[in-house]
């Protein structure tokens, strides 16, 4: 409210017609200078005194002064010195105008006064109205350029307001993000912990193909939420690819077995071709490939009511240590129309409206496909007509794995005895964790909040603390700052391993952990191997916590 008065009186100021004050004792002189500006469209003011000019000079805004030099009292030098004395009539162009200037010494001491011109009497017209109206110039100018700021101002107070919004946006996007991602990962470390300690129990093979169907689903199904959970990256380009050997065949394979049972139940000829000249092991993002086929599949399956559907996989050309695979996903399905094709990999959209009615879907899936194919500088597209069927293929460029890269790695071993202390307050993933440490050979004591972890480290001597960081009375980050604390102000000489075990995977999580003290990091749910890295560096000594600032401890 105050500002848009402040902008009205503003804008009111700027376009008032610019003032001139004449200042002389005779009133005829006055009535002779009105008369020569009586042709320019300004307002001007009388001022009979310099008394009287220096309370009009505070009072108004004006472009010009025209001051006679002999008055009365205060005379024009005088009265200039005043002004030039104050604030706002420092800078106030003054013109002297007197019947003295028989010699040079008047005008000089004009012009040391502060005065921008001196013109001798009789005042010549033109004179007067052509340097007029160039200080009139110079004063609108001069308006105009404050105008211009005052606007700039207002941008600037408007562009700052915006990026406040801009932030806090990004701060609630970035804390519901990471609320969802504790959420939805705790139940699902559950589900996939289990189904990895099932595999290892003893099965027949229908079994033992029902459960690995399950562990895959868990497995595609954290890497689709975290895609969802981290949508702000994949929007700004920030995906970072891996690059790992894996077997080409065994990765289709798996995507042929995910989505196999899906397309026994709507009674679909589904199978997949890998040609014999493509490489059996590349080098690449076997997870980001994997995602890109279980997307196109998916959506093959879904529009073919009755059918085939194939996974075809053809070798396009090789260089040096290079090659270039061209993937295809064909169907026999409801095809798409030329207006629905222009609809697709786009964000949230779906080729027809009346698709997401009949068969629902969210729309990302192909818009995540193009991104990802475009980060492993390839191509994607489709090739399709109403009613015909589809074909969604992708070409991406794939190093050849090596030798060295192709062998297979050996079992990790694990250390023969660690003393493990697991500070977890869910009783599902306590069980979890219980069961994988079990299954390597080992036990652990259970800390069901931070206070009774804290409590339990300076009681006994733990070698590693696997530490969640939301728990109840004291967080993990804080357990962990007093566990330093406990031992710098002790001398401990070996610092108890500590690496958080969270459902939180943002960066900033890690780095927190890393920050409080933590010797590592590991997001649920978390494959054995990590596990067992931890353990065998926790063993090993290899790693130091990060030093953790008296400030920190505080």
């Amino acid at each position: 409210m105050l500002l848009n008065q402040f902008d009205r009186f503003e804008k009111e100021r700027y376009f008032m017609r610019p003032k001139i004050l004449i200042v002389d004792d005779l009133i005829e002189n006055l009535i002779s200078l009105e008369a020569v500006l009586d042709d320019f469209d300004i307002d001007i003011v009388r001022a009979t005194s310099g008394e009287e000019a220096l309370k009009r000079s505070l009072k108004d805004e004006f472009a010009l002064v025209i001051l006679d030099v002999q008055m009365p009292g205060m005379n024009g030098y005088e009265t200039l010195e005043m002004m030039r004395q104050r604030k706002k009539t420092r800078y106030l162009p003054v013109v002297f105008v007197s019947a003295i200037h028989q010699s040079d010494l008047h005008i000089i001491k004009g012009i040391e006064t502060g005065a921008v011109d001196f013109i001798p009497k009789p005042i010549i017209p033109n004179i007067l109205r052509g340097k007029v109206r160039v200080f009139l110039d110079l004063y609108m100018q001069r308006v105009q350029l404050n105008q211009l700021l005052t606007e700039m101002e207002q941008v600037n107070v408007n562009l700052k307001i915006a990026k406040e919004k801009a932030e806090e946006a990004t701060r609630t996007k970035a804390m519901f993000l990471a609320n969802m991602s504790h959420e939805i990962r705790t139940p699902l470390n559950g589900v996939i912990g289990l189904t990895k300690l099932l595999q290892k129990s003893p099965l027949n093979d229908e079994q033992q193909e029902m459960l690995n169907i399950i562990c895959n689903s868990g497995d595609n199904l954290m890497n689709i939420i975290n895609d969802i959970l981290d949508f702000s990256k994949i929007e700004s380009g920030q995906i970072q690819l891996e690059t790992i050997s894996f077997d080409l065949k065994e990765m289709i394979d798996n995507v042929f077995q995910l989505m196999k049972f899906k397309a026994d139940e709507q009674g679909i000829n589904f199978q997949y071709v890998i040609e014999p000249d493509v490489p059996a092991v590349l080098c690449g993002d076997p997870l980001r490939i994997n995602q890109i086929l279980l997307n196109l599949v998916n959506n093959a399956i879904k529009f073919t009511p009755q059918g085939k559907v194939r996974i075809m996989v053809r070798l396009l050309d090789t260089y040096e240590d290079m090659v270039r695979l061209l993937f295809r996903v064909v169907d026999t399905g409801i095809g798409i129309s030329d207006e629905g094709k222009a609809m697709l990999f786009k964000e949230f959209s779906q080729s027809e409206a009346s698709i997401s009615r009949e068969y629902g879907g969210t729309g990302l899936g192909l818009a995540i496909s193009q991104n990802l194919v475009s980060l492993m500088n390839g191509e994607i597209g489709v090739n399709s007509q109403l009613g015909q069927g589809a074909e969604f293929w992708f070409r991406i460029p794939l190093k050849l794995a090596s030798q060295q890269e192709a062998r297979p790695t050996d079992t990790c071993s694990v250390p023969a005895e660690l003393r493990i202390l697991l500070a977890e307050d869910n009783k599902i993933n306590q069980k979890v964790s219980v069961l994988q440490l079990k299954q390597l050979g080992y036990s652990c004591d259970i800390a069901g909040n931070g206070r009774q972890a804290v409590e339990m480290c300076r009681q006994n001597g733990y070698d590693v603390v696997l530490m969640d960081m939301q728990m109840p009375e004291l967080d993990g980050l804080e357990a962990c700052r007093l566990i330093r604390r406990h031992e710098k102000e002790n001398r401990e000489s070996t610092p108890v391993y500590i690496a958080a075990v969270t459902a939180s995977s943002q960066p900033e999580d890690r780095r927190a952990c890393m920050e409080a003290g933590m010797n590592n990091f590991m997001s649920k749910p978390f494959p054995e191997n990590e596990l067992i890295a931890i353990l065998q560096e926790a063993a090993n000594g290899l790693t130091e916590p990060n030093p953790v600032t008296d400030e920190q401890l505080l």
